[in-house]
């Protein structure tokens, strides 16, 4: 039986982590996966995340921490885009409201900006990017996206980040009213996350 594959997530986020770990687990069939955070992270310099696209950001951060640890480092990078807003947040979804600013009040900047605006133009898609490299080559970038619309209030209390005000039409609900291994089932982020595994039951690591 083949062992584990053990990737190291170049972050110091264990919510993220503990999200990577519950998809992993959903994974076993496909590919059996362990995930940990890069050991010592916040003691290496820092990547920044300035390219124009969620792959790029990916792949460069990916491909910057692969240089500090052995074995197969990936990292990813996601956002919310909408197109009526000249596809902002985007790739700065995470400081759209400025660098410091909490997830309520981009929330509240985002709701600000569509104020008024017909449905057509509150349509909206969450992006994931993920790169797998090793040895400071990219072995994989994968990415997936998932589309709903932006709604004109908060709802729901679980999820993070823009899951409160995005709509996904085939549940008929917003993403923080969706319970995590649902949510995890139609995400940006899990969709992703099974391509990789898809690319890891094959690939010769």
């Amino acid at each position: 039986m083949r062992a584990p594959v053990k990737l190291y997530l170049a972050s110091s986020n264990r919510g993220k982590l503990a999200e990577y770990r519950a998809l992993a687990q959903t994974l076993a069939p496909v590919c059996a996966i362990e995930v940990e955070l890069l050991p010592r992270f916040e003691t290496f310099s820092p990547f920044e995340e300035d390219a124009p696209s969620f792959a790029e950001n990916a792949a460069g951060k990916a491909l910057h921490y692969s240089r500090f640890r052995d074995g197969l480092i990936f990292a990813d990078d996601s956002g919310l885009v909408v197109p009526a807003l000249g596809g902002a947040p985007g790739v700065h979804s995470a400081r759209y409201a400025g660098p410091n600013a909490t997830s309520p009040e981009r929330n509240a900047k985002l709701l600000a900006a569509l104020r008024g605006k017909p449905a057509d133009e509150r349509k909206a898609h969450f992006v994931c990017a993920i790169a797998l490299t090793e040895h400071g080559r990219a072995r994989a970038i994968v990415t997936a996206s998932v589309h709903g619309e932006i709604l004109e209030a908060p709802r729901g209390t679980a999820g993070f980040g823009y899951d409160p005000v995005f709509y996904f039409p085939p549940l008929e609900k917003a993403f923080a009213e969706i319970p995590a291994a649902e949510k995890n089932q139609h995400s940006h982020r899990g969709q992703a996350f099974r391509k990789l595994a898809t690319f890891l039951a094959s690939a010769n690591l």
